[in-house]
This record gives C-alpha cells, structure tokens and sequence, in this order.
C-alpha cells in the first residue's frame, strides 16, 4: 500500500509587475485534502456508474440542474445550475427550467480543432441536458438508472429506446421528442405521460443527472468512463485505476460562494454554517484519494495524519475509537473530531430470482428464501462485525426517507432456528444422502453460493453466514472478487446471494422500493424480482402525492418484499466520521453524496516536517 503523506507542498506564486518593479510575494500553501475509498471505482462516465465512490466522483465534475443544501436536514432541494426552481403544470406533467447563462465546462481537446488548435471555451446549454438525459435511454450505454427514467414515461423517449433495440440499429439524438426539449438557448423542458409529484429529485442528483458534452463523448467513444469533462468544481488529473486518483480545481468554475443553511436545533451543523459561511467554493486546491480496501491500513493512514479525514468508520475500530460511542481520549487530545448520524442506508443480501436453486415465485422456493432468512442472526452481525453501530430494519425503506415507519416490524427481522427448521422440513429440504446437509426436495445437493468480497470485515460477516446455515442444516459456500467484480457479475445475474449495501440518492422512499421492481432488473434491482402485484403496487404510489394514501400503498409494497424475500434486509447503519483539526467544514447532513466543494483546509494548522 501506498499512501503519500498528507503535509501540504508549497507553490511558487508568480506575479508580473506592472509598472512598477515586481515585487516577490510569499508562497501559498497549496490546500490538498487526502482520504481513502474503501472500495475501487467503477469509472466517471455519469451514465454508466452506480456504486456510490465512483457516484462521489462524478458529482464533483458534473453538474445536475439542482442539487441538495448540503447542511439542511431534513433534505431541502435547492438550484445548481438551474436559475430558480422548476415551474410545473398543474398535473405534475410538464416542469421547464431554466438555466443559469455563462456557466462553462472544464477545458478539453474535444472542444478544439482536429490539429487541437482553436480551442473554445464552451457554455452549457439547455441541448446539453437533452442530450445528457438522452444517453440514459441509449441501450448502448446500459445505464444503472434507466429504469428510473424508464418509470417517468417521458413522452416520445421509449420510441426513441426501442427504435434503438432493433438489430444493427443506433440510438437516435437528432430526433426531438416532445418529452425532451430545449425550448431555447438557455430553457429545458420535460413532458411526462404520467403525474409525477416527485420529479425534481430526479433532476437533484448530479452524479448521475450532470450534463455532459457531446462533443466530448463523440470524442472520447468507449473511453468516456475515462474521461470526465464537465461544468462541476473539479476535474480528474490523475487515474490509476482501483489505486489512486487526483482531482484538482476547474478553472472555468463560476464564483460561487458558501451559503448553506443548517436544519433547526441542529447545533452542529449551525456552527459548520457559521465558520464557512461567505467562502469562495471550491475551497481546496486539490484532492487526492487512495483506495485502501482493508480497513486497518485505512485508519492507521488517518491516525498517522497521512489522511486528512475518515470517512465511515469502520466498526471494527469502534471499541477503540468510540467507546460508548464518544470519542476516545486520546483522539480528543489530538484534536480530532467526529461526526455521526443515522444514515439512509440498508445493508442487505439478496437472492437472485433467476438462480434455479434460490429463485422463483412457488411455495418451496419461498419457503427456502424465507427460512435462511429466518435462520440469519442479524442481531450478532450488528453486535459482532458492525460492533452495534446500526440497528436493527424491519424493511427495505431507509430511515430519514418519506415512507420510513419506525414502528413498523415484521419478520425481516426475526431471527428464529426453528422456524427455519420447520419451514425447510415442510417443503422437503431434509438429509436425504445421510451426510448431515439438507438437499433439495428432489434430492439433489443444497448448496448456496454466497458472494463475498476479500476484506476484514466481510470475513467477519461470512463467519456469521456459516455459523447460521450450519445450525439449520444448509451448506454454504462462499466465493471472494473484489467489489466492482461482483456488481458486474450481480448485474449479468451470475451471483446466487450477494450482500451489499443501498443508500437513498433522494429523501423519498421510492428508490428503496426499486429493489423489488420488475423493470429494474439488472439495475437496482439486483435481486431481479418481478412480481405483477409488487409492480402494480409501486407505479400507483408513484402517481400520488405525498399522504395517507400513497405511504398506505408503500406500505403494501415493503409487506410483499417481506413475504416473498427476495432481499433480507438486515440493517440501517450509524455512520461515523472523523476529522484533523486542520480539516474544516465537513458534517454528514445531506442526501448527496458530494461534499468535496464544501470542504477546506486550514493550512496554518497542518503538522510540521
């Protein structure tokens, strides 16, 4: 491992003189923030990246047409490059927005001639979205978020997708849909076939949503997850892939100055507000991140101030580093900081529907998937491997999202052997060879192949798994790929079970119902579920606005997910953070992902050589 020490380098500022004798002025110490991923990125093309570091990137680069309030809890949503909020009809059906003039992409060769001559600063225009949002619908690209949009029924969209389908054929960007214009330079505007309360959240989300160049993506072909270029803070410098990248400053970037607002009686955030209110963003100079996927190197590079901050802690270091959930002592002493909060997320394991083994919609299979549910111990993987840093879910929807209902409960979470024994007994899955393990009802081999990644923490998860299926009689074995492996592999269908994590990308819980949508298979859908009165479920709560009716029908969804158990959802996490005292600004409060333009150093509190 590789890990470059975090004390700040010195730039040379030159100043030209005017008509006077130049006269030398200091060196600035340029402001470099350091951390770790834990998990390799996928790439930085918007239409074609879902897991959530490679997410963290792309919103940095790229622009949405709005974004969150990076303090406000709950989540407020607030214009990035739009100018002002959508206007929308009436019904929910057609929004138009427009956007802010002058606003620039970062310099690239694709916006020179071909001898790279002439090159043009370029402004973002209304076309840009169009043609962004357009790619999401190009079968060629296979966007994770299709589906998403896919729902929306933007109108003349799924012509253009299916026309695209066809044997030999491309996808169609010239054509105009009435769905998706640039009514004028600087105005876009969507038609929808259906009411959509909730439409702005899709266009909140710039890790996805954000606007690219065409000619950039002409440019760059199959390489564009290669080649990020958009109108964000900060553009890639440096890539090795799944070991390191750096980012520094765009540039073109507008003036922008920190105006965020803290939720009430939120102490922490307010004092956040408070000391970065009125900065000039993005505030660092540069930003550089390792990837680190086992977790004691990761901390260890944090506690030898090689790292700036940690974000996520890992529970394994939770005794040491939080004792009681307070930071320890000696970390006080230090000047080291944290941060902590519920976070939107669910830990999950889901069972491939597709798997001839642990898939289908027949009682046996129901009954298998239910009871290794029943026979997991999600209390002792929150006590052992997340050292009680999350607590037990009941459902799919996750905490702080609309649709989340604390009193909620039901058998996700219980956790009972001999229901387990007894379901599997009733439907056949007994010791029909004498060798101690459970077969099939036909009598062929049980076996659950689990997929795993190699890292501390999911070796400790696994020996939980084991524990579990050995006490009701079911072998499982596991197989290790790193993680951006096995979500190519659970995107193909070619895992059985897979455990991961979802975190919302909006305050609504609409995306976290998606895991049992039909449409959405291969997508966030991992589990490939496909249950006609589930999706009929979900696409009416989706026409309603926000009430009793619409969280009725979420309600009848997430009891469907629990009775037919295609994901067990285990657990909603306690995220915790940790900071130098150098490093300022930074407090987990919004949906975003994105917190690098928020962020700075303070360079006079940086440990000396």
């Amino acid at each position: 491992m590789k890990v470059n020490k975090i004390y700040a380098t010195l730039v040379a500022l030159t100043v030209a003189a005017a008509s006077v004798g130049a006269a030398d002025k200091p060196a600035t110490a340029e402001k470099v923030m350091r951390y770790a991923f834990r998990v390799a990125e996928t790439g930085f093309d918007p239409a074609k990246v879902s897991d959530i570091y490679s997410r963290t990137v792309t919103e940095a680069i790229f622009e949405g047409l709005y974004g969150y309030d990076f303090l406000a809890r709950p989540a407020v949503v607030r214009p990035l490059v739009a100018d002002g909020m959508p206007v929308a009809s009436s019904d929910f059906r057609t929004y138009t927005v427009k956007i802010k003039p002058g606003i620039l992409f970062a310099d690239d060769p694709a916006f020179c001639d071909a001898n790279g001559q002439n090159c043009k600063k370029r402004e973002l225009t209304a076309q840009d979205f169009v043609y962004s949002y357009k790619r999401l619908y190009d079968p060629k690209n296979k966007s994770p978020v299709f589906s998403d949009l896919e729902e929306l029924r933007v109108l003349g969209m799924d012509t253009l997708r299916k026309a695209a389908e066809k044997p030999g054929a491309k996808f169609d960007y010239d054509t105009e849909v009435e769905g998706l214009r640039a009514l004028d330079r600087y105005t876009i505007q969507f038609k929808l076939a259906e009411t959509r309360p909730r439409f702005i959240y899709q266009l909140a989300d710039s890790s996805v949503y954000g606007a690219v160049a065409r000619e950039v993506i002409e440019k760059y072909g199959d390489k564009t997850m290669e080649h990020p270029v958009g109108t964000g803070p900060y553009k890639l410098d440096k890539w090795t892939r799944s070991s390191s990248m750096s980012f520094v400053k765009n540039p073109n970037y507008r003036e922008v100055y920190y105006d965020e607002k803290a939720g009430p009686n939120d102490p922490e955030a307010a004092a956040v507000e408070k000391l970065m209110k009125g900065r000039r963003m993005p505030m660092l100079d540069r930003i550089e991140v390792s990837i680190i996927e086992e977790e004691q190197p990761r901390y260890l590079a944090f506690l030898g101030k090689e790292h700036d901050f940690y974000e996520r802690m890992n529970a394994t270091f939770a005794y040491q580093a939080i004792p009681n959930n307070k930071l320890a002592p000696n970390l006080v002493k230090q000047g080291i900081t944290m941060t902590r909060t519920a976070a939107p997320d669910i830990t999950i394991s889901y069972f491939s529907m597709a798997n001839p083994i642990v898939g289908g919609y027949t009682p046996d299979k129901v009954a298998l998937r239910r009871a290794i549910a029943l026979g997991f111990n999600g209390d002792e993987e929150i006590r052992l491997p997340f050292r009680n840093q999350a607590t037990m879910a009941q459902g799919p929807i996750q905490p702080l999202t609309y649709g989340y209902d604390e009193k909620f409960k039901s058998e996700m979470s219980e956790y009972s052997p001999a229901k387990a024994m007894a379901l599997l007994d009733l439907y056949g899955y007994t010791d029909k060879n004498g060798d101690g393990w459970r077969d099939l009802p036909d009598g062929k081999p049980l076996v659950i192949e689990y997929a795993t990644q190699p890292d501390g923490f999911s070796r400790e998860r696994i020996e939980i798994w084991k524990k579990c299926m050995d006490a009701i009689g079911i072998k499982m074995v596991f197989k290790s790929s790193k993680w951006p492996e096995n979500l190519k592999m659970a995107r193909s269908d070619k895992l059985m079970m897979w455990g991961l994590a979802y975190s919302a990308s909006a305050p609504d819980g609409d995306g976290a119902l998606q895991l049992g949508f039909g449409p959405a298979k291969g997508q966030s859908n991992l589990s490939g579920f496909d249950l006609p009165a589930f999706n009929k479920l979900y696409m009416q709560q989706q026409l309603l606005p926000d009430g009793p009716e619409r969280l009725a029908l979420m309600q009848q969804a997430v009891k469907l997910m629990v009775a037919y158990m295609p994901v067990k959802v285990v657990s909603h996490r306690t995220m915790t953070d940790m900071s130098h005292p150098w490093f300022e600004g930074y407090v987990r409060r919004s949906i975003a992902r994105g917190f690098w333009k928020y962020v700075d150093i303070d360079t006079s509190k940086l440990p000396k050589e």
